[in-house]
C-alpha cells in the first residue's frame, strides 16, 4: 500500500475531510502499522507561546508531520465523560482545545508530532524551541481567588462554580451545643495510577468514517466528544474500546481521542497512535481533586447532634473536566448518615494551574467523608463517648427519605455494618490492649469512621443502559452491551444475570470485552458505580423479553401453551414439574431452520432509571506509630460494606480489597506535589508513593447481605464504596495512638513527625 508523506502545513485543514481512497486498513493493522504522534508539552504553567521555532525538528528523519495548534479546529468542547445534556446550563464547561498556544497547566498540549518511529517522535518534540510569556502561577484555590489574581481562563471567572445546600438554622444549632468542633481538614492530589496509560489509535475505515481504538471507561460519550472537538456529526466517528487495564475515573475523561483522531486526519486517514508515557499519564491527564474543609459540628452532652456545617473549596486545576460536580456533591450523602436538624454544605470549585482533576473512584466521597468522619471522631472524643456508640446514636434510619437528594434510603444498613464490624474486627479488645502502647516510641491505637455512596447519579444525571442477546444455533446466547468492562467484572456479572434470567447455565453466554459505538447498544458506561444497578435492569429486562419470545416460539413448534412452558437448566421443560420437552440446543436448531417458523431470535431493551439505592459501610483499622519517626504501620484493617445481594462473591472480594488498598494509600502516601512554578515534581513511579503487597496487611471484610428492594437483581453499588471510608479510620486510629489529630492527608512520616513534635509528644 503507497501512502503519501504529507510535510507540515502541505493540506488544509478544510480539504483534508475530502481525501478518499486511503481506507483499507482492518483495527490489527491499523495497530501494527501506525505512524505514532508524540505531544510537545509546555515547560511553565501559566502564560502563553510567542513563538514555535520548527527548523531543527523538520530535519529528524523520519518526521512526518508538525502540528500546532492553528492547524486544528477551535471549537472548544468539554472533556468530562457525562451524559450529553439538552439544557445547555447543565453541560459541562467548554474550555478544552486540542492544542492550545494560551498555558494553563505544566505540560499543557502546544503541538503535535507525527513520525515514522516513537523515537523520531520523541526526537522532534525535543528539538522543537518555543518562546513563552509567563503569567503568575496559583497552586491553591486561595491564590487564585484572590483580588489581583489573573483569568486563568480569560472568558470565565476563576470560581468555577459556588452552590449552598442544606435546611435548617446553623447559627440556632450551634447556639443549641453543648460542644461545638470547628476545625479544618484538606486532603491531596491523588493519582489513578492504572496499569494500562492511555492509548488510542485512529484511521480512516473502509465506510471514509474514523475510527477509534481507544483505552476509555465511556465509548459512546468518547464518540461524542470526538465529533464536537472535531465539528463533525457524531455518526461519522465510530470508537472500539478493547479489554483495558485500569481506568479508576481517570478514563472517564477524554483526553487524547479527539487529537489522534485529528492528527490521522492531517495524515490522509494513516492509522496515527498516541501512547502517554507513565510521566504524562501521572501529571497530565486527570487527578482527584484535593479540597480543603472548614467544619463546625454541633453536640449536645448527650450525644445528640444539632448542626454540621461545611465550607468546601475544591482545586479544579487549569481545566474544568468533571469540576464542581465533586467538590458540590457532598452535602446529601452527609445527609444520608447522620441526622441532624440543621445542615449546610456550601462549596466552591475553583481553577487553579495544577494538573485538571477530574472523576477518581469515588467521585468526592473520600475527601468528604475524611472531614467528616474525622470531625465526627473528634465530638465523640470531646464527649466521652465510645465513638461507635456515637455514630449509632446519630445514624438515619433505613428508610429515611433523603431531603437534599430525595432518594428514599430503603435497607440502609450502616448501624449493622458498625455492629458487625465491632465484633469482627474485635475492635473493644483492640482498643482495650492499645492502652498498653500509649508510651514509648512505638505507640497503637485503633480507628473507625463510615461512608454512604449512591449507586448511580440519579436524580442527577441521566441513567441510560441497554443490551441485546442473540440466540445461536447451538443454544448458546450473545449478550451485547455498552456498558464497558474495564477490569472491574462487570462482563461476569452481567453473565450471570442473563443466564440466570433465562435459565440457562453460565457458560451458555458469551460476552466479549469489546465494545463498539456501531454495535452495541447505548449506555453512558463505566463510572460512579452503576454498571450492575443500571445496566443490570436493561440486562433483566432484555434476558425476559428474550425468554418470552423463546418460550412463544416453543409453543408454535411444539404446540404446547406458553403459560406450561419454563427454561430450566439449559431445557425447555413443562412448568408443574419440570418434565423435558426439548433441550436448548435441539430447540435452537429447530427455531433457525423449521419450514414453517424459522427465524433469528433477537432481543433488546434500553432502560432510563429514575431511582437510586444507597449504599454504605465502615472501616476499622489497627495503627502503630513511630513517634521518634513519624511512620505510620497498618496492622489491621477490615471494611464492612452494605451493597445489597452480593452477585458474585469472588469479584465483590477482589473489589473491596482492591479499593482498600486504594483508600489507605489516599490517607497514607499518595499525592502529587508540584514547586511553586506549577511544575510536577514526583509524576513516576519511583517518586509518587503507591503502597506495595509488603506495604499493607491482609485486609479482613465482611458483608452485610440482603436483598435491596430497587436494585435490579437485589444489588446496590460497591466498585467505588471500598475507598471512601480508610484514610479517615487511618486518622482516627494515629489520634488513639498518639493523642493528636493530624487533619491533612496524606499521613507522611515528615507531615506526623512535625505534628507530633509540635503536639509536644516528640521532646527535642
Amino acid at each position: 500500500m503507497k501512502h503519501q508523506t504529507i510535510g507540515h502545513n502541505e493540506t488544509r485543514w478544510d480539504a483534508i475531510a475530502k481525501v478518499k481512497g486511503e481506507a483499507n486498513f482492518t483495527d490489527d493493522f491499523a495497530i501494527r502499522n501506525c505512524l505514532y504522534a508524540k505531544i510537545l508539552r509546555a515547560t511553565i504553567a501559566h502564560g502563553r507561546v510567542v513563538d514555535y521555532d520548527l527548523t531543527e525538528a523538520r530535519q529528524v528523519p523520519g518526521v512526518i508531520k508538525i502540528v500546532l495548534p492553528e492547524d486544528l479546529p477551535q471549537n472548544q468542547y468539554a472533556t468530562a465523560g457525562h451524559p450529553y445534556a439538552m439544557i445547555p446550563a447543565k453541560r459541562d464547561i467548554e474550555d478544552r482545545l486540542m492544542l492550545n498556544r494560551e498555558i494553563h497547566v505544566y505540560g499543557e498540549e502546544i503541538a503535535a508530532v507525527v513520525a515514522k518511529t516513537e523515537l523520531a517522535a520523541e526526537i522532534a518534540v525535543s528539538k522543537i524551541k518555543v518562546t513563552y510569556e509567563e503569567y503568575p502561577v496559583y497552586l491553591t484555590p486561595q491564590a487564585a481567588m484572590a483580588p489581583d489574581a489573573r483569568r486563568i481562563h480569560p472568558e470565565r471567572d476563576n470560581i468555577i462554580a459556588n452552590t449552598n445546600v442544606g435546611f435548617g438554622e446553623i447559627d440556632t444549632g450551634l447556639a443549641e451545643a453543648d460542644v461545638v468542633i470547628k476545625e479544618e481538614f484538606s486532603t491531596g492530589v491523588q493519582q489513578h495510577a492504572h496499569m494500562e496509560k492511555q492509548v488510542a489509535v485512529a484511521y480512516r475505515g473502509e465506510d471514509q468514517r474514523w475510527i477509534c481504538i481507544s483505552s476509555t471507561q465511556i465509548p459512546h460519550i468518547c464518540r461524542r466528544i470526538i465529533g464536537q472537538a472535531l465539528g463533525l456529526p457524531w455518526s461519522q466517528i465510530r470508537v472500539k474500546k478493547p479489554f483495558i487495564g485500569g481506568g479508576f475515573g481517570n478514563k472517564q475523561d477524554i483526553t487524547i481521542e479527539p487529537l489522534v483522531v485529528a492528527l490521522s486526519m492531517l495524515c490522509g486517514g494513516r492509522p496515527v497512535k498516541i501512547n502517554l508515557t507513565r510521566e504524562e499519564s501521572l501529571a497530565n491527564t486527570r487527578t482527584r481533586h484535593a479540597i480543603d474543609y472548614q467544619v463546625a459540628l454541633g453536640v449536645k452532652q448527650d450525644g445528640h447532634i444539632t448542626a454540621i456545617d461545611f465550607d468546601v473549596l475544591s482545586n479544579q486545576g487549569g481545566y474544568a473536566s468533571h469540576g464542581h460536580a465533586i467538590g458540590g456533591k457532598g452535602g446529601s450523602f452527609i445527609n444520608a448518615l447522620y441526622a441532624s436538624d440543621n445542615l449546610r454544605y456550601a462549596a466552591k470549585t475553583v481553577y487553579t494551574n495544577i494538573a485538571a482533576a477530574g472523576a477518581m473512584r469515588g467521585y468526592g466521597i473520600p475527601q468528604v467523608m475524611y472531614a467528616l468522619e474525622a470531625a465526627i471522631d473528634d465530638a465523640a472524643d470531646k464527649l466521652g463517648m465510645d465513638p461507635i456508640d456515637f455514630r449509632l446514636q446519630n445514624t438515619r434510619p433505613e428508610g429515611y427519605l433523603n431531603s437534599l437528594s430525595q432518594v428514599q434510603q430503603f435497607n440502609f444498613k450502616i448501624n449493622d455494618c458498625l455492629k458487625r464490624g465491632r465484633e469482627a474486627f474485635d475492635y473493644d479488645r483492640k482498643l482495650a490492649d492499645s492502652q498498653n502502647y500509649k508510651t514509648g516510641d512505638k505507640r497503637r491505637g485503633v480507628g473507625v469512621a463510615s461512608f454512604s455512596y449512591g449507586s448511580g447519579t440519579y436524580p442527577f444525571g441521566l441513567e441510560v443502559a441497554g443490551a441485546r442477546l442473540i440466540l445461536i444455533q447451538d443454544g448458546s446466547f450473545k449478550l451485547m452491551l455498552g456498558a464497558t468492562e474495564i477490569g472491574q467484572g462487570s462482563d461476569t456479572t452481567f453473565s450471570q444475570m442473563a443466564a440466570d434470567t433465562l435459565g440457562v447455565s453460565y457458560d451458555k453466554i458469551i460476552r466479549d470485552a469489546i465494545t463498539d459505538t456501531d454495535i452495541d447498544p447505548f449506555d453512558t458506561g463505566a463510572y460512579a458505580s452503576r454498571q450492575t444497578y443500571i445496566t443490570g435492569f436493561a440486562v433483566q429486562e432484555c434476558a425476559e423479553k428474550m425468554k418470552a419470545k423463546i418460550l412463544q416460539r416453543a409453543a408454535e413448534l411444539y404446540d404446547i401453551r406458553t403459560e406450561y412452558l419454563d427454561i430450566v437448566d439449559n431445557n425447555i421443560v413443562y412448568t408443574h414439574n419440570n418434565q423435558l420437552v426439548v433441550s436448548m440446543a435441539d430447540f435452537a436448531m429447530a427455531s433457525f431452520y423449521d419450514m414453517a417458523h424459522g427465524r433469528a431470535i433477537v432481543a433488546e431493551s434500553s432502560v432510563n432509571i429514575h431511582h437510586n439505592s444507597y449504599a454504605c459501610g465502615c472501616t476499622f483499622a489497627e495503627v502503630e506509630v513511630d513517634v521518634a519517626t513519624g511512620q505510620i504501620t497498618l496492622l489491621s484493617c477490615m471494611n464492612v460494606h452494605d451493597s445489597g445481594k452480593i452477585i458474585n462473591p469472588l469479584l465483590a472480594s477482589g473489589q473491596v480489597e482492591g479499593g482498600m488498598a486504594m483508600g489507605v494509600a489516599f490517607g497514607l502516601s499518595e499525592g502529587l506535589r508540584y514547586s511553586p512554578e506549577g511544575k510536577p515534581l514526583n509524576n513516576n513511579l519511583l517518586d509518587y508513593k503507591i503502597p506495595t503487597t509488603m506495604d499493607l496487611p491482609d485486609f479482613e471484610m465482611a458483608f452485610i447481605e440482603s436483598e435491596d428492594p430497587l436494585g435490579p437483581y437485589g444489588n446496590k453499588s460497591l466498585g467505588e464504596n471500598p475507598l471512601c471510608s480508610p484514610a479517615p479510620a487511618i486518622r482516627n486510629a494515629v489520634k488513639n495512638a498518639t493523642g493528636v489529630a493530624i487533619n491533612q492527608i496524606p499521613l507522611a512520616p515528615q507531615k506526623v513527625f512535625e505534628a507530633l513534635k509540635q503536639a509536644g509528644v516528640i521532646e527535642e
